[in-house]
């Protein structure tokens, strides 16, 4: 199974927020939003800055898919 972050980036086109505007409001790096992007796995620290900065839970921004 892989990680898909495709909530989140919905979420952002839903909140009319660009990438970098997630990084500055959870105070995460944008080569972390570069590893997500590519479907790679961030911390659990990390998933909760972005959780607490859209007021918002882990299953409104990830899922696990089966490969």
């Amino acid at each position: 199974m892989v990680v898909s972050y495709k909530k989140l980036w919905k979420l952002l086109i839903d909140r009319d927020m660009k990438k970098k505007d997630l990084a500055e409001l959870a105070g995460i790096s944008s080569f972390t939003i570069s590893k997500m992007s590519a479907g790679n796995n961030v911390t659990v620290e990390v998933l909760g800055k972005i959780c607490k900065a859209l007021n918002c839970t882990l299953d409104d921004i990830m899922e696990f898919v089966e490969k």
